[in-house]
Parts: structure tokens; sequence; C-alpha cells
């Protein structure tokens, strides 16, 4: 009976992290799905391609951020305990979604608009620098002895099942909707949806334990500490940037990029 408890304790503490986790995926995916219409929204240029691309640069903004969201937001992680710190990294990707979600476009508000985009994309950007790793640092805690790897796999796990919700959740605006309605307000939708789920995902994460094992320290390592640590070791940490940085690119640019380029080329086609 206990051993039944325990087993859904744990069940629940996975669940509680890895929605949190598809929520932060999936408002990074989201924004790449729908370049071109943000693009046009918020960076209404001469030519559609510039606008494209100050889009582009938006999205790969938010990635300029995460290896200070990972220092800042990890030296707090392991000074104020994991609960905290993914408390923290959820609220501050609420902030940057609801943002661009309901940021009035350029014939709106004029500059203004894409200024307020950017400042979400690096919230976004800085929240997920520590997510991934705060999650998958909750999940190794919290584990059974032997089990670590099966345990942090829901990290993953739930990053592709954002990815696949994000992709149907397109598909079937884009079958729905017109290219004019997708444009004026269709994008919106799916930033929406994912400011809908917010209130919920605060909800389950802040029943959230503190891991035993962050309980079970006398001593935790201040950010000057942390920085410290990370130029001793900076060799280490450029060739392990570097080997991440190989596979994010080839990842983003197969999930983020491809459905761009692939209605890009079918208008092409269809002239």
């Amino acid at each position: 009976m206990i051993g039944t408890k325990h087993r859904s304790e744990k069940i629940k503490a996975v669940i509680r992290v890895a929605t949190g986790n598809f929520l932060e995926m999936y408002d990074f995916m989201v924004f790449g799905y729908f370049a071109a219409e943000i693009g046009r929204t918020f960076f209404p240029k001469g030519s559609s391609f510039a606008s494209l691309m100050l889009a582009l640069g938006t999205y790969g903004a938010g990635f300029l951020m995460r290896p200070l969201g990972a220092i800042v937001l990890g030296a707090y992680i392991d000074r104020k305990g994991r609960r905290a710190g993914l408390m923290l990294t959820l609220a501050l990707m609420s902030v940057g979604t609801v943002s661009i979600a309901c940021v009035p476009g350029y014939e709106r508000i004029g500059i203004v608009a894409p200024l307020l985009v950017v400042l979400g994309r690096l919230v976004q950007g800085f929240s997920a620098g520590v997510e991934l790793g705060g999650v998958s640092i909750y999940l190794a805690e919290i584990a059974k002895p032997g089990h670590k790897g099966f345990y942090v796999s829901w990290q993953s796990a739930s990053q592709q099942c954002a990815v696949v919700f994000a992709s149907l959740l397109g598909f079937a605006l884009n079958a729905r909707l017109s290219a004019q309605e997708m444009s004026s307000f269709g994008w919106r939708i799916p930033m929406l949806v994912g400011c809908g789920i917010i209130p919920f995902l605060f909800l389950i994460r802040r029943s959230l334990a503190e891991t035993e094992d962050f309980l079970s320290r006398t001593r935790h390592p201040s950010a000057r500490e942390i920085l410290r640590s990370v130029a001793a070791n900076w060799r280490l940490v450029a060739l392990g940037t570097m080997m991440v940085a190989m596979t994010t690119v080839s990842f983003y640019t197969i999930t983020a990029y491809t459905p761009t380029f692939g209605a890009a080329l079918h208008l092409v086609s269809c002239f």
C-alpha cells in the first residue's frame, strides 16, 4: 500500500513538472511555426522576405538569452530551491507568451509593437535557458535509484509532445482558415491557447514538493561562486555549448523552419 502511494506521488510529480516544460517548448515552437504571419503583423516591410527575416531574427533573439538565463536562474534554483525556480521560470514564460499574443500590430501602435514582441521573446528565452535544465535536475533528484535516466527522459518526451501538439494545431488552423485570416488573427489562436493553459499549470506546479536532495544540503552556492566555477571550467563549458549547438540547430531547422520553407515553396509553385 505504501509502495503504491509512493509510486503515485512520483507519477504526479513527473506530470506536474513535465506539463510546465510542455508549455515552455510549445510557446517556443509556435512562434517559429507562424513566423511569416508574425512578420507581416509586426515587421511590415516592402518585401515579404525582409519581414520574415526580421521575425526569424526575433525568434533567434530568444536563443541568445538562454545562456544568461541558465546562469542567473540556475543560481537562483541552487539557492532558493527547485520548486521556487520552476515556478519562476513558468511565470517568466507566461509573461513573454501573453505579451506576444496580445500586443496589437504595427499598424495600430507603430514601432512599439515590434519592440514589445522582441522583449517578449527575450523573456521567453531567458526563462527557457533554465527550464529544461531545472526540470531535468528535479526529475533526477526525485528518481528512484537506478531509474534516473527514465525519469529525466520525460523532460525530452514532454518537448516532443509539445512539438506534435503545436504542429497539429497549426495544421488544423491552416485547413480551416484562409491565408488572409491566418495573417489577420489566426496566428494568435495558438498563442492564446498557450495563455489559456497557464493558470492550470500554475495550479498543478504550486503543489510540487521540494526535492529531498536539495533539502538535505547544508550549503548552497552563491551566484558569484557559480560564475567563478563557469570561468574556471570555460573550456568544458565551451565544448558542451558547441556540442549542444549542433543538435539544437538541426532540431529547430527541421521542426521550426521547415513549415515556413514549405509554405513559401507552395506559394511559389502556385504561380
